[in-house]
């Protein structure tokens, strides 16, 4: 099963960087392009770098590639320029290209089932309210920051950095686009919690399994090793781990 998943996420990457090619051939705008793609940039190496020691569930992996394609044919077309937006706004009457309130939509989705998973593996939160509360926070730091950029974009490019910005007018972008972050946060947290869960006790049975092959043995002698203590960590955020519930 686990060589298969491998096989599965190396294909995953190959078309991905296949795609990746594809959208930065002939940009509208190559700068625009770059920018857009950058996070792609910095996700293929991190992933690649940590998959033996902290590999994520499929569910991520998966979410992951849909949020790359969503930044490659924004950065491809400019996100005001996107067909698949003005097919949207056509379909539901709309007054712009909807496409970059896709994008954050997205970039709330995402992070926030990355920073749930990082926050349930680690057993940094252990209550269920606490974990959505900084996961939701997590997610509006980074849709702010991602503003920031936008700004520093247009101070340093000026009129250069609109198709960057995708603004197409609307004097409270930064706000909306910082809500659709929300609310991208709040349906991923209620749609997939469950599966990730599941997905995460897997995962962790499985490390429990390939790094500590003796504890059985140990506790029918009656003891524990304390490099297996160390190994297990606390039997709290081990329970928390596999069962996923409350303290």
């Amino acid at each position: 099963m686990h060589a298969h998943r491998s096989i599965l996420l190396v294909l995953a990457l190959v078309l991905l960087l296949l795609l990746l090619a594809l959208s930065g051939a002939r940009p509208y705008d190559r700068a625009t392009w770059a920018m857009e793609v950058f996070p792609i940039f910095i996700a293929i190496p991190v992933l690649l770098g940590t998959y033996k020691r902290f590999p994520l569930t499929t569910l991520l992996y998966v979410c992951i590639f849909l949020h790359a394609s969503v930044l490659m044919l924004g950065g491809a077309y400019t996100y005001a320029r996107v067909p698949l937006g003005f097919q949207i706004a056509d379909y539901l009457d709309l007054a712009r290209n909807p496409y970059d309130k896709i994008g954050h939509f997205f970039q709330g989705f995402v992070p926030a089932l990355v920073a749930r998973e990082i926050l349930v593996r680690g057993a940094y939160v252990l209550g269920r309210k606490m974990l959505v509360f900084n996961v939701l926070c997590i997610v509006l730091a980074i849709s702010a920051c991602y503003e920031f950029l936008e700004w520093g974009a247009a101070l340093l490019m000026g009129q250069g950095a609109d198709e960057f910005l995708g603004t197409q007018g609307d004097p409270w972008d930064t706000q909306s686009d910082m809500f659709s972050a929300l609310v991208g946060a709040v349906c991923a947290l209620c749609l997939l919690s469950g599966e990730q869960d599941r997905q995460i006790r897997r995962l962790t049975n499985a490390a429990l399994r390939g790094t500590a092959p003796d504890v059985s043995a140990s506790r029918g002698r009656g003891h524990r090793s304390a490099e297996s203590v160390g190994e297990l960590a606390s039997g709290e955020q081990r329970r928390h781990l596999e069962t996923g519930s409350d303290p």
